[in-house]
């Protein structure tokens, strides 16, 4: 166990940095675009890991397996081309239908006047599939180091462009200077450009990490990748459906036109980024859990290993939560004034968060056991919540009921998760612990929203004693040697 906490730390400090720089978009965009604009970001941006989950084929996790199997360097090298190779191929493929059929696809998601945005966004999706397998590797080869270098210098170059574009740009081409380079009808295009740039930028770095090594599809080891990971595939066409098809049913389901559809779009959106640190932490841990999880491990070493990950996990997400939830008025100031009338749905987005990564910890058995094929009854199930509740819900409610059909569709499938594994690989998670966690974070809780009404000052002071009770009673309770996990983090990070 301080193995997986002293690399999801390591990943954790780093992944934090290069999210919190990326994080400084929000509020600039929020603050240089309308609402219907940061809608269409909001909107295409949802279209993005779907298509990147299609590209990639599940074969992060089958390399993870495989390489892990591996009896030598040579062989985890052979199925590291065929991985990559797999991934490029189809990337390419992809790009080329995208060019052919831009004119068609900007007009069916209502872009026609904008094509630019569809093939810029091709380019990006095909750029982030054919480095997902060298980043893959780096996680596999404890390389976190580099690795997190390559996402900070991609972050750095796509923040440093769209200051650029929407903060001196216009200006500079106001006086004359590089005029040629502006056009004020792009307007969150130059978004997709700085994303573009950034995504060719880490190709060309990554490349040289990879050791030599290049493409190369051996067909036998593609079948036996193919037939593990293809159900984590249909698996994650699902899941990622599920995480960002409630902004399409926004975009699709709200009453009151389009223009206005968008507005509710850009709001809900901003909200969900607000949400971020809960998405960071399952980021973080998914980053070292799974080399850590789909390596070689005893029936029994698995389980207990996986139970304590599981309780820690959750003691975490609750602080998180709490912390969020009961200063969300502050975080709201992240956001441009337009954008935080939605700010109130922020605990139900945390929870949902929370939910999506115990679903993480319970997808592990089987990817472990290489059953994969469980993968898509669990998120083919969470699908047809996403999709009923969000009819029955979006039309009357706005992007209120998108999010609580998220946290349903969430719900469900933590439900499902737990009785396969229950019948197919039972892990002894101690219920009696977590539940008193959930219990204690849901009264500490419940006590911040009886405050809500006092004064600034001594509200933020109560919530603040609020959030350490938790976490001091966790730390206390499971005799957490807070020391050595530090001198852990440090030594994995050298």
């Amino acid at each position: 166990m301080r193995k997986l906490a002293g690399q999801t730390m390591v990943y954790g400090i780093s992944t934090v940095l290069v999210r919190l720089l990326n994080y400084l978009l929000v509020p600039y965009l929020t603050r240089v675009m309308g609402r219907a604009q940061y809608g269409v970001v909001s909107h295409i941006y949802a279209v993005i890991p779907f298509v990147l989950v299609i590209l990639t084929m599940g074969l992060e996790s089958g390399y993870f397996r495989f390489a892990g199997k591996a009896s030598g360097e040579g062989e985890k090298r052979r199925v590291f081309a065929t991985a990559w190779g797999m991934v490029s191929l189809v990337s390419v493929l992809f790009f080329v239908l995208v060019l052919l059929f831009n004119g068609t696809i900007a007009e069916w998601m209502g872009y026609a006047a904008h094509p630019s945005y569809i093939w810029m966004t091709g380019a990006i999706v095909a750029l982030d599939a054919v480095t997902a397998i060298p980043f893959a590797r780096l996680r596999e080869q404890s390389r976190s180091g580099r690795y997190v270098l390559l996402r900070l210098v991609s972050v750095v170059v796509n923040l440093a462009l769209c200051f650029f574009f929407y903060g001196w740009l216009p200006s500079l081409a106001g006086r004359g200077i590089l005029p040629w380079a502006y056009d004020p009808a792009m307007g969150p295009g130059y978004v997709f450009v700085a994303n573009l740039a950034a995504s060719a930028v880490t190709l060309l770095l990554i490349l040289p990490m990879c050791g030599g090594v290049a493409p190369r599809i051996d067909r036998r080891l593609a079948r036996s990748l193919l037939v593990y990971s293809l159900p984590l595939l249909l698996s994650g066409i699902a899941g990622t459906a599920n995480e960002f098809i409630d902004r399409q049913m926004v975009l699709w389901l709200t009453p009151g036109g389009s223009e206005y559809a968008l507005e509710q779009l850009g709001v809900y959106g901003a909200v969900i980024k607000l949400g971020v640190v809960m998405t960071l932490f399952t980021s973080m841990y998914r980053l070292a859990a799974e080399p850590f999880f789909l390596a070689e491990f005893k029936g029994d070493d698995f389980r207990r290993t996986n139970a304590e990950a599981m309780k820690y996990f959750i003691i975490v997400s609750i602080f998180i939560f709490l912390f969020i939830a009961l200063f969300r008025d502050l975080f709201a100031l992240i956001l441009g004034r337009d954008f935080r009338e939605g700010v109130w749905i922020l605990p139900i987005v945390l929870l949902s968060n929370m939910l999506s990564g115990i679903v993480l910890n319970l997808s592990f058995w089987y990817k472990q056991t290489g059953a994969t094929k469980y993968a898509i009854y669990v998120t083919g199930t969470g699908l047809l919540f996403t999709v009923a509740f969000n009819i029955l819900l979006v039309p009357s409610l706005g992007y209120v009921g998108a999010a609580v059909a998220r946290l349903v569709c969430e719900s469900a499938m933590v439900a499902l998760s737990y009785l396969l594994n229950r019948r197919y690989c039972p892990v002894p998670y101690d219920l009696k612990r977590i539940g008193e966690y959930v219990l204690l974070g849901a009264l500490l809780y419940g006590a911040g929203v009886l405050c809500g009404g006092l004064t600034g000052w001594l509200r933020y002071l109560i919530y603040l004693v609020l959030v350490v009770i938790f976490a001091g009673y966790a730390v206390r309770r499971e005799r957490i040697d807070l020391g050595g996990l530090v001198k852990s983090v440090i030594r994995r990070g050298r």
